[in-house]
């Protein structure tokens, strides 16, 4: 018995890993050593006062860590306060002042551990300042309040407006201890303000400055093209007048005989001499041609002047169709090579926007296509246009290699092209792809499954 009471609690004891142990327990050891097998009981003692030992030890090293961590966060949480360059103050519900930043007591050129325990109302350099800050304690709802323009008082004395942003302060269980207030002074956020509007107008200028420039560029090649289609009316009407000058000759030459009162007979030779009578049926249609001719030159004029002038904000009902006819018939009039344009138009597409814009996209579009297809066997474009789910889609389909598949992602990307030096600026799909976001509507660019490339224009109809 006496053999089994003393190996019967060793025998756990041997199996565990050993763990330090006080003096105190050491020497109890050794005292129940030699003790009875009545006296077993205080192995358990001992062993149960080790166990207490080691979980005090644990706990201390477990504090130690969680105070370096509570110091390492507190370093932190200082080091941020410190950097912050916009204005803190954490104060109560009942606004006592429980910690604020640098940025605040340099502002107010004072210390900032003179600050803690004042008033927040103590900071307001007037009444209204005190009255409207008096109104956000009041109401401790649970919204924040956002840039709220008050009043700051300096050491000095001087008032220094400030935006401020107020946001409550909760415990763990969702009891408001008070508020939180941010903020920075008012002249530098108008400072800020008025630098980024200057910025966004400078970005609008440039804007449009490239959209012009493109657009010169593109009249620019288009130029011997115009002047073809200027030509014919042009040349109509020279043509017309110089045959009524000659007639007017004649006219002046009867009239001076008949005034002179020629002898009738005389009178009538002259008459036919002069073909008076079919002088007089040819004049009206000299006239209507000279007409047509000159309102011709009049639109063609007219349509040039719609394209290069900058109408950003033009908003008006016109028809797609004679946008696309007459671009492609300047376009083609400037292909130096033969280039063949199908189209297979409805008569009428009715949209709302600026004529000379989307011109400027059609005409880009043709240009692109003649540029793709200069070494292909057959230089070929195919427009087709229709009503698909209430927009007008206008697709542009060329005979060239199609767009290589890399290319396919950044192709309406800016100053992207695939031109040679010189050829291209890389902003006409850019500025394309903007003017028809502008429109509400969309360009899109794929290969055709039967070879080519495919460009994609839809655009909402004008409402009846």
């Amino acid at each position: 018995m006496g053999d089994e009471s003393n190996s019967s609690p060793a025998g756990p004891s041997a199996a565990k890993p050993e763990e330090p142990r006080s003096a105190l327990t050491v020497e109890l050891l050794a005292a129940a050593a030699g003790a009875s097998a009545e006296d077993g009981i205080w192995l358990d003692v001992i062993r149960k006062m080790d166990e207490v030992y080691n979980d005090l030890l644990q706990y201390e090293v477990a504090l130690e860590e969680k105070n370096a961590t509570l110091e390492d966060t507190q370093q932190f949480i200082s080091s941020v306060l410190t950097s912050m360059s916009d204005l803190l103050i954490v104060c109560s519900r009942a606004g006592v002042i429980e910690s604020v930043n640098e940025a605040l007591a340099s502002l107010l050129g004072v210390d900032a551990a003179a600050l803690h325990g004042r008033s927040i109302f103590d900071l307001f350099a007037d009444e209204e300042s005190r009255q409207h800050a008096g109104r956000l304690f009041a109401d401790q709802s649970s919204h924040a309040v956002e840039d709220c323009e008050i009043q700051l008082k300096a050491a000095n004395g001087s008032a220094i407006p400030v935006s401020l942003n107020c946001t409550p302060r909760y415990n763990g269980v969702g009891k408001m201890l008070g508020l939180v207030i941010t903020g920075r002074p008012v002249g530098e956020l108008r400072r800020a303000y008025q630098a980024l509007r200057r910025a966004h107008e400078d970005l609008k200028t440039t804007q449009q400055q490239l959209i012009h420039s493109e657009k010169m560029a593109s009249l620019g090649r288009l130029v011997a093209g115009v002047a073809h289609e200027l030509n014919n009316p042009i040349s109509f009407v020279y043509g017309n007048t110089v045959a009524m000058k000659r007639y007017a000759e004649r006219l002046a030459r009867y009239l001076a005989a008949i005034h002179a009162e020629m002898p009738r007979k005389e009178r009538e030779a002259l008459r036919r001499e002069l073909r008076i009578d079919r002088l007089l049926d040819d004049l009206p249609s000299l006239i209507d041609g000279t007409v047509e001719g000159a309102e011709r030159t009049r639109d063609i004029v007219d349509a040039l002047k719609r394209f290069s002038a900058s109408d950003r904000d033009e908003r008006r009902a016109f028809d797609l169709v004679e946008v696309i006819e007459r671009a492609v018939q300047w376009v083609c009039k400037a292909t130096a090579n033969q280039f063949e344009v199908s189209l297979k138009l409805p008569p009428s597409l009715q949209v709302v926007g600026s004529p000379g814009q989307l011109q400027q996209v059609v005409m880009n579009l043709v240009q692109n296509a003649a540029d793709a297809t200069e070494k292909a066997r057959e230089r070929r474009l195919e427009i087709s246009a229709c009503i698909e789910a209430g927009e007008a889609l206008v697709e542009f389909r060329d005979s060239g290699p199609g767009i290589p598949a890399e290319n396919l992602d950044k192709l309406f990307d800016p100053f992207f092209t695939t031109k040679p030096v010189g050829r291209g600026t890389g902003l006409g799909l850019a500025i394309s792809y903007g003017i028809v976001e502008r429109h509400g509507g969309k360009l899109t660019a794929s290969n055709h499954p039967k070879g080519g490339a495919l460009f994609s224009l839809r655009l909402p109809l004008a409402q009846e």
